[in-house]
C-alpha cells in the first residue's frame, strides 16, 4: 500500500531518547497492571459493551477492562510514536486494515483460544490480524407515512425509479466513508456477487442520473437520521441502527431490506502492546456466542459468531443485519477492494461532485 506515513521504526530513530522516555514508563507501567485497555466509540455502544463483554470477562479471568475512545487519526499517531494507550482495537475493518498494513497490529492467536471456537464465528470475518465483531448495514429507508401499504420500492433499482417513487433522497457522501457507489451499480443492474472489482465509470454514470433528485449527501450516521426524521428526504442510504433508533422514537420509517450492504466491526491487538497476553484472552471472550446475543439483542447488530444466533430471541432476526433470515438479501461489502482504490474513488469523487 502506497503511503506518505513514515514506518514505526524509523520515527523512533529519528525522534531519539528523550522522547522515548515517557512512552518507555507508560508501558513499563501497564505491563505490570492486570488490564487490559480497549478502544471502542463511546456511549451507548460502551454501555452495551460493559454489561455484554467487559464486566462477564472481568469475572471470569479477574482482568479488569479499561476503555477509551479514540479517532483513527489518534491510533496511528499512537503506533508512531510507540506510546501504546490502549491494546485492543475495536473499530471497523476498514480502519483495521489499514493499521494492518501499516504494520501496527499483531496476528491474532487463534490457536490457543480457550473461550470461543474460531470455527463458531462466520469463516470470512476470521482474518490473521483482526476478527469479526458484529455487522451493521447500510439499508434502503423509507418514510412510511409517505410509501404506505407496502408500497415503497423494494430495490435500489426502484430508488432510482423517481417517476414512481417521487420525493427528494439522501445518499451517502465520501465523507462518510464511502459514496453508495455499490447501490448505483445495483440500480444499474448489476448482480450483487458481481459488484467487485467496481465499475466505476458505471457507478458515477447512474449517480449522474440521481443527482437531481439528491438533497443532500450524508456525511454523519447522525445526520442522515435527522433529514429521515424530519421528512427532509423521503427516502435514502441510511444505516440500520441510526434509522431503528429513530423508528423507536416515533419517526415514520421503515426499512427495505433488500439488497442491504453487510458492513464489519471487528477487534484488532496493537503490535508490541505490552498486555498482549491480556488483549488475546479478551478478543477471545468477546467473540463468544454468549457475548455476542447480549450485544446484538440490546443493538440490533447481527453478531460474527453464528452460534449466537440460537440465543437471540426469534422475533428479533428478521431486523438484524447478516441473521439467516437476511443472508440472502444482502451482501458483504469488500473492504479490501475499498482500501486498495481509495485514493482513485476519492479523487473521482472530489470531479463528479463539482460537475
Amino acid at each position: 500500500m502506497a503511503s506518505s506515513s513514515i514506518s514505526r521504526r524509523s520515527f523512533l530513530a529519528a525522534t531519539g531518547s528523550a522522547a522515548l522516555a515517557a512512552p518507555f514508563l507508560n508501558l513499563t507501567a501497564r505491563a505490570a497492571s492486570n488490564q487490559v485497555i480497549v478502544r471502542n466509540p463511546g456511549g451507548v455502544y460502551e454501555d452495551t459493551m460493559r454489561k455484554a463483554v467487559y464486566d462477564p470477562f472481568t469475572e471470569a479471568t479477574g482482568i479488569e477492562v479499561l476503555s477509551v475512545p479514540a479517532t483513527f487519526a489518534k491510533l496511528m499517531a499512537m503506533y508512531r510514536s510507540g506510546n501504546l494507550e490502549l491494546d485492543v482495537i475495536d473499530t471497523t475493518d476498514g480502519s483495521l486494515l489499514k493499521l494492518e498494513r501499516e504494520g501496527a497490529l499483531e496476528k491474532l492467536d487463534y490457536a490457543n483460544w480457550e473461550f470461543t471456537d474460531p470455527k463458531d464465528v462466520r469463516q470470512d470475518l476470521v482474518r490473521p490480524y483482526m476478527v469479526g465483531n458484529f455487522m451493521f448495514a447500510t439499508v434502503l429507508g423509507y418514510n412510511t407515512d409517505v410509501f404506505s401499504g407496502g408500497e415503497h420500492p423494494r430495490s435500489w433499482a426502484e430508488f432510482w425509479d423517481v417517476e414512481k417513487f417521487p420525493g427528494a433522497r439522501m445518499l451517502a457522501d465520501i465523507a462518510s466513508g464511502q459514496p453508495n457507489l455499490e447501490f448505483a451499480l445495483l440500480a444499474a443492474g448489476v448482480p450483487k456477487d458481481e459488484l467487485y472489482p467496481l465499475d466505476l465509470d458505471k457507478a458515477f454514470d447512474r449517480l449522474t442520473e440521481i443527482k437531481p433528485h439528491i438533497r443532500k449527501f450524508w456525511d454523519s450516521g447522525a445526520l442522515s437520521a435527522q433529514m429521515m426524521a424530519d421528512q427532509e428526504v423521503v427516502l435514502g442510504s441510511i444505516w440500520n441502527g441510526r434509522l431503528q433508533t429513530a423508528a423507536k422514537n416515533g419517526a415514520p420509517l421503515a426499512i427495505e431490506w433488500n439488497e442491504n450492504m453487510l458492513q464489519v466491526q471487528a477487534y484488532g491487538i496493537f503490535k508490541d502492546t505490552p498486555n498482549a497476553e491480556n488483549a488475546q484472552k479478551l478478543v477471545d471472550f468477546a467473540c463468544g456466542a454468549k457475548p455476542g446475543s447480549i450485544f446484538a439483542t440490546a443493538l440490533n447488530y447481527g453478531p460474527a459468531n453464528q452460534k449466537a444466533y440460537d440465543l437471540i430471541d426469534p422475533k428479533l432476526l428478521p431486523d438484524m443485519p447478516g441473521s439467516p433470515q437476511l443472508a440472502e438479501q444482502g451482501f458483504l461489502q469488500d473492504v479490501v477492494y475499498w482500501e486498495d482504490h481509495r485514493d482513485e474513488i476519492n479523487q473521482r469523487w472530489a470531479d463528479w461532485i463539482i460537475e
